[in-house]
């Protein structure tokens, strides 16, 4: 790395800059719009208008959970009451959200108006949680079972009748519970479909009950799939990569605050080898700024200099820990996926390149499906969830030969 003479390096300390999953950036470009949007959406919900319930869908690294915590964070703030949820492999839907059921419930018992009505939906509770047996480690319930709500073993009823208890407990406090989920799309078809049919009943009732979710793109097939209804209960804003001036105001304006400026050439190299995500825009901004060699600037051979070191650090953090999940035989389906390019493909090409069987083609692509690793836009298409790991791909795999 070059020195100018009687140069100094910007101080790493101050880096505003952080890189990281789910990390919120020192600045939110380009998501006003949809905050607005969502913030609006729980205020008609609060004051007994019907609004469709709102999931954020977006590939990895476009910020879709820092939209969603910069909204449970607002909600908080203003008083509604919130259910964090997060799915995952091999978590189910009742692990993810009984624990902030149980939080809201007890909240809404501390409040005079609302103490019978809650202390009922604590009952609920504790009937859902234990027509399974089902044992959630921070979910003590002392209330007695409601005897008939919430208690038949059929998920679907059962979870429409325990939140149908939590909002009306919610109406007589005078409340809106907001239940914030990400990761969607891990949901099973069967725990899916209750969750869309638990809305549509609140929404039949008018209940101040509001969920906004966050999921991969596969959600707009498997929600369709689930319920036939889903399009008229849900809506799908889009969280993509930044437009140019949102992309480079969220490298700008954190340097220019901290006294420092990123040179228009800078920018301009960090917009194009990012391709606008702000994942990758945190983390070259990240690196640019921790080899500058001047006290005020970062310049366009910095972003250079920093670029091994970027791609090194998310091959690492964000790219590998994904790959690491796959097996062998997925990992051969995602190399030939990435030797077509970036962007969406057909199967029957992947299958062409990987010389096999369809059948063996589609149960490859179910399982990378099932891991959120591709999805599929249209039938016969496939695309990475992770927006350029088919680069990482041919880094990873650099030897691969295709047999078309």
């Amino acid at each position: 790395m070059r020195r100018h003479a009687g140069g100094c390096d910007l101080d790493k300390i101050r880096n505003p800059f952080q890189p990281g999953a789910g990390n919120r950036p020192p600045e939110l470009a380009g998501r006003d719009e949809v905050i607005d949007r969502a913030m609006t959406a729980l205020k008609r919900v609060a004051s007994g208008k019907t609004v469709p319930s709102m999931v954020l869908v977006g590939l990895r690294g476009v910020g879709k959970t820092v939209v969603l915590k910069s909204l449970q964070k607002q909600a908080k703030e203003q008083g509604f009451q919130i259910v964090v949820a997060e799915g995952g492999e091999g978590k189910s839907l009742e692990e993810m959200l009984m624990p902030g059921v149980r939080q809201a419930l007890l909240a809404l018992s501390l409040l005079e108006a609302a103490r019978e009505k809650a202390r009922q939906a604590l009952g609920a509770l504790s009937s859902f949680l234990g027509r399974v047996g089902l044992s959630i480690s921070g979910v003590d319930i002392t209330f007695n079972t409601t005897l008939g709500i919430a208690d038949s073993g059929d998920l679907e009823a059962d979870l429409a009748d325990l939140l149908v208890q939590v909002g009306e407990a919610a109406l007589a406090a005078k409340k809106c519970v907001v239940l914030f989920v990400d990761e969607m799309q891990s949901l099973d078809r069967k725990e899916l479909t209750a969750l869309i049919a638990a809305m549509h009943r609140i929404s039949q009732e008018g209940l101040p009950v509001a969920l906004i979710g966050a999921a991969l793109p596969q959600i707009l097939s498997l929600s369709g799939d689930a319920k036939s209804y889903s399009e008229r209960l849900f809506v799908f804003p889009e969280i993509g990569a930044l437009s140019d001036i949102d992309a480079a105001a969220a490298i700008v304006n954190p340097a220019a605050a901290e006294g420092v400026k990123f040179e228009p050439d800078a920018v301009t190299e960090i917009l194009r080898v990012t391709q606008h995500y702000p994942y990758f825009l945190q983390q070259w901004a990240h690196d640019a700024w921790n080899v500058a060699e001047e006290e005020h600037t970062v310049t366009w051979s910095n972003v250079i200099d920093a670029s091994d070191t970027a791609r090194e650090t998310l091959d690492e953090s964000f790219f590998r820990m994904r790959f690491d999940r796959c097996n062998q035989n997925e990992r051969l389906y995602m190399r030939a996926l990435a030797e077509l390019g970036p962007g969406v493909h057909r199967t029957a090409e992947i299958v062409a390149q990987l010389g096999c069987e369809t059948d063996k083609g589609s149960q490859l692509r179910y399982s990378l499906i099932k891991k959120g690793m591709i999805y599929s836009p249209k039938i016969g298409e496939v695309c990475f969830t992770v927006p350029m790991f088919d680069e990482f791909m041919r880094r990873a795999v650099p030897e691969f030969v295709p047999k078309a």
